[in-house]
């Protein structure tokens, strides 16, 4: 079979992959990387506009071709495997945790700590939101202390943003913007947001998107990338415990190995596990890096609740809908209280749908439509949801279905997402809590409770390779370093321990930033 070799080989080519490929070239000129993605790269930039039509005229997808047939995981969120990973379709919402997210056993005596000082994540935020191009406003909470400023002030509120923010307010709950990695002025080559309100496919450039910084990369031949490689199986060395080569078949269904140096897997919170488990071997009979059995072990994400409040505001659905607005306040709460943690968002509710012809049967034209469509919906409906602070069991599991697999055989993966003893206990508690805050926002403005509902599935997941300090309960150690394989590195997603209480892409890439630093000490400069 054909054999590449290099310095670094990283599997997968989402978000983290690109943000450390970036880092070591930059930190190690000269080094060569591969990068092995299974899916297809998706580098036509300039036929984004047409997707984007498609999507909002037909509901199409708008990135044709960003999966694999057949390789899917039972339970996972997304299926999405391209070069660009689910960074393609993300909002590019940039919230950071909380110290508190990184000290749960130490403050309040639940669950883990992080292996890691909060100000040593601050340093990375700063780094991550400069790579990424993030536009923000300064928390109002003395907690929220930044060491750096945004690297870009943040995006206009919209006229309904303005409204609504104004209408939490009044509940004594202050309200900012949401973080974005887009621009509002040109950025690292990148033009500013227009604000077309279709942020799972950008047209104009201004969200990050990792397809950039690859294809920027290959123009400066930083890296080499091989894309539809579905790597499956990693190989260990003969007579060491370190990773001598991977496995896998490209788009011929040919066989191909990858040999070198570093091995990185930053295949996401679905498929690095799955990898490590799929190369199980007489010396790892349960996978590798997994001779303590924790691999696919405390998968995580938070849950959510959410509710549609009616209230007499002038709310005009559908600009920048993706855009909304945060409160940070229910981030911390005192040890001596009951247990609950979460962010507080607000979005524009959408309307129904213009409509041509009315209930008798008239056909409607011009502004006709327009005053029909007010005169069905005469008041503004905000949705406004909390994503709350869940702990994972360690049977809350990645495992192998041999029930099915795809067309190489291998089986796929399940996953399973069970909250620990503590969270179960305290959720009548906690949704209390987050129900009391919906009726205190919905007092004004003459508000009205339309629904509220929960969410069946955990958002932005992680987990499966956490680190940890103890082997015993954890994969690797705090720079994403394998406990068993010293040139065995896993970034981003699932590494965390915990997936806090609000969007965790911010802080998958610093973590990998961070573990990119580390990686860099293996080689010498150049």
């Amino acid at each position: 079979m054909p054999t590449h070799e290099s310095d670094v080989c990283i599997i997968g080519a989402g978000i983290s992959s690109a943000m450390l490929a970036q880092k070591l070239s930059e930190l190690r000129p000269g080094l060569s990387v591969t990068v092995v993605e299974a899916g297809k790269s998706i580098f036509d930039f300039q036929n984004r506009f047409k997707y984007r039509e498609r999507m909002t005229r037909y509901g199409e997808n708008a990135w044709p071709g960003d999966f694999i047939e057949g390789q899917a995981a039972a339970g996972g969120v997304s299926h999405t495997m391209a070069v660009g990973g689910l960074a393609l379709h993300w909002g590019g919402t940039c919230n950071r945790f909380s110290e508190e997210d990184l000290r749960l056993k130490s403050m309040y005596g639940l669950y883990v700590d992080w292996p890691l000082a909060w100000a040593e994540l601050e340093k990375f935020y700063c780094e991550a939101e400069r790579r990424l191009g993030v536009s923000g406003e300064p928390s109002p909470f003395p907690a929220d202390k930044r060491s750096q400023p945004y690297p870009m002030n943040e995006l206009p509120l919209t006229w309904s943003l303005d409204r609504l923010r104004e209408w939490g307010n009044k509940s004594g709950i202050p309200f900012q913007s949401t973080p974005q990695a887009k621009n509002t002025v040109a950025y690292d080559g990148r033009a500013a947001c227009q604000r077309c309100g279709t942020c799972d496919i950008c047209p104009t450039g201004a969200r990050y998107s990792p397809d950039f910084t690859f294809k920027r990369l290959l123009a400066q031949k930083k890296l080499t990338l091989h894309d539809q490689t579905l790597i499956r199986k990693l190989v260990l060395d003969d007579s060491k415990s370190s990773v001598a080569a991977a496995h896998g078949v490209d788009a011929q269904g040919g066989q191909v190995e990858y040999r070198a140096k570093t091995f990185v897997i930053a295949s996401g919170y679905t498929w690095s596990s799955h990898l490590l488990l799929l190369s199980a071997n007489s010396r790892y009979p349960n996978g590798l890096a997994n001779r303590t059995g924790q691999v696919g072990k405390y998968m995580n994400g938070h849950a959510f609740i959410q509710s549609f409040i009616e209230i007499d505001q002038d709310i005009l659905p559908d600009m920048n809908p993706q855009y909304g607005l945060i409160s940070r306040q229910f981030f911390r709460c005192s040890a001596s209280d009951p247990y609950v943690r979460h962010d507080l968002r607000i979005w524009e509710a959408a309307r129904g749908a213009p409509r041509t012809m009315d209930s008798n049967g008239r056909i409607l034209l011009g502004d006709d439509v327009v005053k029909d469509w007010r005169s069905r919906s005469p008041r503004g409906v905000a949705r406004v949801r909390a994503y709350y602070d869940v702990h994972p069991a360690e049977n809350s599991e990645l495992m192998l279905d041999s029930s099915k697999k795809n067309k190489w055989g291998d089986p796929m993966p399940k996953i399973d997402h069970r909250r620990d003893a503590a969270t179960q206990a305290r959720y009548e508690s906690t949704r209390q809590h987050i129900q009391s805050i919906f009726e205190r926002m919905a007092q004004n403005d003459n508000g009205k409770i339309l629904r509220v509902n929960e969410g069946d599935y955990l958002d932005h997941p992680a987990g499966g390779c956490r680190m940890g300090a103890d082997p015993a309960v954890s994969v690797c150690d705090n720079f994403g370093r394998t406990h068993d394989h010293e040139n065995l590195f896993v970034v981003g997603a699932p590494t965390l321990p915990t997936a806090g209480c609000t969007n965790g892409t911010l802080t998958f890439v610093a973590l990998t930033l961070r573990s990119a630093e580390e990686i860099a000490k293996n080689f010498k400069k150049i």
